[in-house]
């Protein structure tokens, strides 16, 4: 375990967590005099970077960055608010609503919090909501973001553990629709007890449907993108390149972006997609590290020396990643401790797939928790609003998400159905995991 006591003192000494993974099992392999196997660091960090399966991810990328600046979300609040506008605390319930169509779109909480939250944010505070309130629901929801799919946390976690994108993706279709129901559920019980103010009056319906159309056109571009890959008419690359496609083309023929806006588009994504493809690289490299000093099985003889109940065991890695998850970003935590506890807890008897979307859900949860929930720091900086006050507005809907986690937990027909249906588990898969319970 050199490398990673070396690999936590580099990362919180405040080395970058790329450099952190590769420094980590770089400075192990010298310390413990197996200086030979330095050349398998930078050989499995090509080969990470150079898959073709990873060309998805920039193409992901490039659509919700035409989405986002094309003023598609101008299209997605209003269908919500032409829907939800009149009821009471309607404007909070649009808020929540929107970040769920918006899922679909970028895949990314921040975007969606930085987004949503630059034209909710204010409108609600005009509408009558404390501006704390208004920033905690906008946080709260921000996170379905990388949960409903198609989303790219879930192909980085895929790649590096060899689990089915598109299983994975069908997978965290439920949990999103619960977390978002969850929340819409408790903000109309706090609209009734805090007396929350009602948005507008009920639209007519022709202009609900004129909203509709609007918000449909843009929201083909996950059903074609998901809808492809599910029915498998696509691999998740070319869905990935269809949907940007698609996504371009709605931006330039609705003038909500023109031909000049490209560039910057593109050189946005190229970023965007140069960071994390090096990051998928080093986590790569870092987890034949992981396999090569055996610590997945270490780790399951660990876990089993503690409970060999899949119950208990499955409550203590989800307490280990909301702790995680306070500290650290979901798409480092994935690659950090996804090579550790996904073949341990597959050893324990829990489906890698079942386990997938529960880490994915849990560490993007993560990113809304003190002190260092990234999707926080943007919604204190465009509400101009105290992290403090909103961590504390945030614990009922923290509360919500957290029950849905350990709802997908200790039920794994929640997650597992919709996977099964579509055939990517077997029969004796989908009668061990969704007749039999969590355990096999």
């Amino acid at each position: 375990m050199t490398y990673f006591i070396v690999f936590l003192v580099m990362m919180f000494s405040g080395m970058s967590v790329v450099f952190a993974l590769l420094f980590g099992p770089g400075l192990a392999f010298v310390l413990d005099g197996k200086v030979m196997f330095l050349k398998l660091l930078y050989s499995r960090l090509f080969n990470g970077i150079y898959s073709p399966a990873l060309l998805a991810l920039p193409f992901f990328i490039v659509a919700g960055e035409i989405m986002n600046q094309g003023g598609i979300t101008k299209n997605l609040v209003k269908l919500a608010t032409a829907f939800l506008g009149h009821r009471r605390g309607g404007l909070a319930q649009v808020n929540i609503a929107s970040s769920m169509l918006f899922a679909g779109l970028s895949g990314s909480a921040v975007a969606d919090t930085s987004a949503l939250g630059s034209m909710l944010i204010p409108a609600m505070e005009k509408n009558g909501y404390t501006r704390r309130f208004a920033a905690a629901v906008t946080a709260a929801s921000s996170v379905i973001g990388p949960i409903i799919p198609p989303s790219g946390l879930m192909i980085m976690y895929a790649f590096v553990m060899n689990v089915s994108v598109a299983g994975l993706f069908a997978a965290g279709i439920v949990p999103g629709i619960a977390i978002g129901a969850g929340l819409m559920l408790l903000t109309a019980y706090l609209a009734k007890v805090r007396n929350f103010p009602v948005a507008n009056e009920p639209m007519p319906w022709s202009e609900r449907f004129k909203a509709l159309w609007d918000g449909l056109i843009p929201m083909m571009t996950p059903v074609i993108m998901l809808g492809g890959i599910l029915a498998g008419i696509f691999t998740p690359t070319e869905a990935a390149a269809i949907g940007a496609g698609y996504a371009l083309i709605v931006a330039l023929t609705t003038r909500q972006m023109s031909f000049r806006d490209i560039p910057r588009v593109f050189t946005s994504a190229a970023i965007s997609s140069g960071v994390i493809l090096m990051l998928v690289g080093a986590a790569v490299s870092f987890a034949s590290i992981v396999s090569f000093y055996h610590t997945p099985e270490k780790m399951a003889k660990l876990v089993l020396s503690v409970s060999e109940n899949p119950y208990a065991v499955f409550f203590m890695v989800n307490i280990l990643l909301f702790v995680v998850g306070m500290f650290l970003d979901a798409g480092p935590a994935i690659l950090i401790l996804g090579p550790i506890l996904g073949p341990a807890m597959v050893q324990v008897g829990i489906h890698p797939l079942h386990f997938a979307v529960c880490m994915c859900v849990n560490v993007t949860v993560g990113l809304a928790t003190p002190p260092m929930g990234l999707v926080l720091f943007v919604a204190a900086g465009i509400s101009r609003e105290s992290l403090e006050k909103i961590a504390l507005e945030m614990i009922p809907f923290l509360i919500v998400e957290f029950l849905v986690i350990f709802l997908i937990s200790y039920f794994p027909i929640l997650t597992m159905a919709i996977p099964n249906w579509l055939g990517y588990l077997d029969i004796p898969e989908a009668a061990s995991w969704i007749l039999g319970g969590i355990g096999r």
